[in-house]
Protein backbone atom coordinates (compact mmCIF):
# COMPACT_ATOMS: atom_id res chain seq x y z
CA UNK A 1 0.00 0.00 0.00
CA UNK A 2 2.61 2.54 0.60
CA UNK A 3 4.39 1.43 -2.59
CA UNK A 4 1.18 2.90 -4.39
CA UNK A 5 0.25 5.98 -2.15
CA UNK A 6 4.39 6.54 -3.10
CA UNK A 7 3.55 5.92 -6.81
CA UNK A 8 0.60 8.72 -6.80
CA UNK A 9 2.15 11.02 -5.27
CA UNK A 10 5.39 11.01 -7.66
CA UNK A 11 2.66 11.16 -10.51
CA UNK A 12 0.53 13.63 -9.31
CA UNK A 13 3.80 16.12 -8.25
CA UNK A 14 5.03 15.58 -12.00
CA UNK A 15 1.33 16.41 -13.23
CA UNK A 16 1.34 19.29 -11.38
CA UNK A 17 4.84 20.34 -12.42
CA UNK A 18 3.98 19.91 -15.77
CA UNK A 19 0.98 22.48 -15.41
CA UNK A 20 2.86 24.74 -13.68
CA UNK A 21 5.38 24.68 -16.96
CA UNK A 22 2.55 25.38 -19.03
CA UNK A 23 1.31 28.37 -17.43
CA UNK A 24 4.18 29.88 -16.93
CA UNK A 25 5.38 29.57 -20.45
CA UNK A 26 1.39 31.06 -20.68
CA UNK A 27 2.08 34.19 -18.32
CA UNK A 28 5.60 35.17 -19.34
CA UNK A 29 3.65 36.72 -22.74
CA UNK A 30 5.65 35.40 -25.18
CA UNK A 31 4.30 33.46 -27.23
CA UNK A 32 2.39 30.21 -27.33
CA UNK A 33 4.11 26.44 -26.93
CA UNK A 34 4.63 25.24 -30.39
CA UNK A 35 2.16 22.70 -29.60
CA UNK A 36 -0.68 25.42 -29.07
CA UNK A 37 0.20 27.66 -32.61
CA UNK A 38 -0.34 24.14 -34.08
CA UNK A 39 -3.84 24.00 -31.61
CA UNK A 40 -4.81 27.25 -32.89
CA UNK A 41 -4.27 26.92 -36.22
CA UNK A 42 -6.81 24.01 -36.29
CA UNK A 43 -9.19 26.37 -34.88
CA UNK A 44 -8.38 28.64 -37.80
CA UNK A 45 -9.45 25.59 -40.36
CA UNK A 46 -12.22 23.79 -38.34
CA UNK A 47 -15.11 24.36 -36.10
CA UNK A 48 -13.34 23.30 -33.18
CA UNK A 49 -12.13 25.07 -29.82
CA UNK A 50 -8.57 25.23 -28.68
CA UNK A 51 -9.48 23.03 -26.07
CA UNK A 52 -11.29 20.14 -28.33
CA UNK A 53 -8.18 20.42 -30.88
CA UNK A 54 -5.90 19.40 -28.00
CA UNK A 55 -7.95 16.42 -27.32
CA UNK A 56 -8.41 15.25 -30.36
CA UNK A 57 -4.52 15.89 -31.24
CA UNK A 58 -4.18 13.77 -28.22
CA UNK A 59 -6.06 11.15 -29.12
CA UNK A 60 -4.57 10.93 -32.75
CA UNK A 61 -1.48 11.02 -30.85
CA UNK A 62 -2.15 8.22 -28.71
CA UNK A 63 -3.17 5.94 -31.55
CA UNK A 64 0.33 6.79 -33.14
CA UNK A 65 2.33 5.63 -30.17
CA UNK A 66 0.25 2.73 -29.92
CA UNK A 67 1.06 1.95 -33.33
CA UNK A 68 4.84 2.36 -32.84
CA UNK A 69 4.49 -0.25 -30.07
CA UNK A 70 4.30 2.06 -26.76
CA UNK A 71 1.77 0.54 -24.13
CA UNK A 72 -1.20 3.08 -23.40
CA UNK A 73 -1.61 2.82 -19.63
CA UNK A 74 -3.57 4.41 -16.85
CA UNK A 75 -0.85 7.34 -16.97
CA UNK A 76 -2.02 8.50 -20.54
CA UNK A 77 -5.51 8.28 -19.60
CA UNK A 78 -4.68 10.47 -16.19
CA UNK A 79 -2.38 13.01 -18.09
CA UNK A 80 -4.93 14.00 -20.45
CA UNK A 81 -7.38 14.52 -17.70
CA UNK A 82 -5.38 15.59 -14.55
CA UNK A 83 -2.87 18.53 -15.71
CA UNK A 84 -5.80 20.37 -17.65
CA UNK A 85 -7.61 20.69 -14.25
CA UNK A 86 -4.63 21.70 -12.36
CA UNK A 87 -3.69 24.31 -15.19
CA UNK A 88 -7.37 25.49 -14.73
CA UNK A 89 -6.56 25.19 -11.13
CA UNK A 90 -3.30 26.80 -10.87
CA UNK A 91 -4.58 30.11 -13.23
CA UNK A 92 -7.88 30.57 -11.28
CA UNK A 93 -5.59 30.62 -7.89
CA UNK A 94 -3.30 33.41 -9.48
CA UNK A 95 -0.25 30.97 -7.85
CA UNK A 96 1.95 32.00 -11.27
CA UNK A 97 2.35 35.98 -11.92
CA UNK A 98 1.62 37.07 -15.41
CA UNK A 99 5.12 39.10 -16.46
CA UNK A 100 5.03 42.23 -17.81
CA UNK A 101 8.78 42.85 -19.20
CA UNK A 102 10.42 41.10 -21.87
CA UNK A 103 13.24 39.79 -19.42
CA UNK A 104 11.36 38.48 -16.66
CA UNK A 105 8.82 36.91 -19.66
CA UNK A 106 12.10 35.56 -20.94
CA UNK A 107 13.06 33.90 -17.43
CA UNK A 108 9.87 32.62 -16.84
CA UNK A 109 9.98 31.01 -20.27
CA UNK A 110 13.15 29.33 -19.60
CA UNK A 111 12.46 28.03 -16.22
CA UNK A 112 9.09 26.80 -17.87
CA UNK A 113 10.89 24.48 -19.51
CA UNK A 114 12.90 22.94 -16.67
CA UNK A 115 9.66 22.64 -14.73
CA UNK A 116 8.04 20.69 -17.69
CA UNK A 117 11.50 18.37 -17.99
CA UNK A 118 11.44 17.58 -13.62
CA UNK A 119 7.39 17.01 -13.85
CA UNK A 120 7.91 14.70 -17.18
CA UNK A 121 11.17 12.67 -15.40
CA UNK A 122 8.71 12.45 -12.02
CA UNK A 123 5.30 10.73 -14.13
CA UNK A 124 7.02 9.12 -17.26
CA UNK A 125 9.12 7.30 -14.13
CA UNK A 126 6.45 5.81 -12.67
CA UNK A 127 6.06 3.22 -15.81
CA UNK A 128 2.07 3.60 -15.51
CA UNK A 129 1.56 5.10 -19.36
CA UNK A 130 2.66 8.27 -20.74
CA UNK A 131 1.26 11.11 -22.64
CA UNK A 132 0.46 11.18 -26.08
CA UNK A 133 3.30 14.56 -26.78
CA UNK A 134 5.78 12.54 -24.28
CA UNK A 135 5.06 9.12 -25.39
CA UNK A 136 5.41 9.96 -29.08
CA UNK A 137 8.64 10.97 -27.69
CA UNK A 138 9.67 7.92 -25.93
CA UNK A 139 8.54 5.83 -29.17
CA UNK A 140 10.45 7.36 -31.56
CA UNK A 141 13.87 7.43 -29.21
CA UNK A 142 13.17 3.35 -28.93
CA UNK A 143 12.44 3.20 -32.80
CA UNK A 144 15.38 5.24 -34.22
CA UNK A 145 18.17 5.52 -31.06
CA UNK A 146 18.97 9.12 -31.65
CA UNK A 147 19.35 11.92 -28.46
CA UNK A 148 15.67 13.27 -26.71
CA UNK A 149 17.49 16.29 -27.67
CA UNK A 150 17.01 15.53 -31.42
CA UNK A 151 13.79 13.73 -31.01
CA UNK A 152 12.18 16.63 -29.31
CA UNK A 153 13.17 19.50 -31.13
CA UNK A 154 12.15 17.71 -34.63
CA UNK A 155 8.46 16.91 -32.90
CA UNK A 156 7.74 20.62 -31.66
CA UNK A 157 9.62 22.35 -35.00
CA UNK A 158 6.82 19.82 -36.62
CA UNK A 159 4.22 20.86 -34.08
CA UNK A 160 5.37 24.58 -34.84
CA UNK A 161 5.75 24.58 -38.72
CA UNK A 162 2.39 22.99 -39.63
CA UNK A 163 0.79 25.38 -36.90
CA UNK A 164 2.28 28.51 -38.45
CA UNK A 165 0.88 27.12 -41.81
CA UNK A 166 -2.12 26.77 -40.47
CA UNK A 167 -2.57 30.80 -39.10
CA UNK A 168 -1.40 29.83 -35.66
CA UNK A 169 0.65 32.94 -33.57
CA UNK A 170 4.56 32.24 -33.31
CA UNK A 171 6.32 34.98 -30.73
CA UNK A 172 9.41 34.45 -29.16
CA UNK A 173 8.96 32.33 -26.52
CA UNK A 174 7.51 29.98 -29.69
CA UNK A 175 10.95 29.75 -30.91
CA UNK A 176 12.69 29.73 -27.35
CA UNK A 177 10.29 26.92 -26.31
CA UNK A 178 10.88 24.95 -29.80
CA UNK A 179 14.89 25.11 -29.44
CA UNK A 180 15.27 24.62 -25.76
CA UNK A 181 12.68 22.06 -24.56
CA UNK A 182 14.53 18.83 -25.88
CA UNK A 183 17.90 20.48 -24.57
CA UNK A 184 16.27 20.91 -21.05
CA UNK A 185 14.11 17.69 -21.14
CA UNK A 186 17.97 15.53 -22.06
CA UNK A 187 19.54 17.64 -19.24
CA UNK A 188 17.48 16.71 -16.59
CA UNK A 189 17.10 13.12 -17.77
CA UNK A 190 21.04 12.78 -18.01
CA UNK A 191 21.26 14.72 -14.60
CA UNK A 192 19.35 11.67 -12.79
CA UNK A 193 20.35 9.31 -14.76
CA UNK A 194 16.91 8.17 -16.41
CA UNK A 195 17.07 6.29 -19.94
CA UNK A 196 13.71 6.35 -21.27
CA UNK A 197 14.53 3.38 -23.87
CA UNK A 198 14.81 0.77 -20.34
CA UNK A 199 11.35 1.81 -19.56
CA UNK A 200 8.58 -1.01 -19.21
CA UNK A 201 5.44 1.20 -18.63
CA UNK A 202 2.15 -1.03 -18.18
CA UNK A 203 -0.59 -0.87 -20.00
CA UNK A 204 -4.79 -0.35 -18.52
CA UNK A 205 -5.32 -3.55 -17.98
CA UNK A 206 -1.06 -4.04 -16.26
CA UNK A 207 -2.04 -0.96 -14.61
CA UNK A 208 -5.25 -2.38 -13.15
CA UNK A 209 -3.43 -5.18 -11.79
CA UNK A 210 -0.07 -4.03 -10.03
CA UNK A 211 -2.70 -1.47 -8.16
CA UNK A 212 -4.82 -4.12 -7.08
CA UNK A 213 -1.85 -6.31 -5.88
CA UNK A 214 -0.60 -2.87 -4.30
CA UNK A 215 -3.43 -3.02 -2.25
CA UNK A 216 -3.78 -6.38 -1.13
CA UNK A 217 -0.10 -7.01 -0.41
Amino acid sequence: MNKLLGLIIKITFGFFLCACGTVMALNSNLGLSPWDVFHQGLTNVTSLTIGQASIAVGVVIVIITSMLGLKVGLGTIANMIVIGCFIDLIIYAKIIPVCDNVYMGILMMIGSLFMSAIGSYLYIGCEMGCGPRDGLMIALVKRTGKPVSIIRFCIEMGALIIGWILGGFVGVGTLVTAFGIGYCVQLIYKLFKFDIRQLKHRNIKEGFKFVNECITN
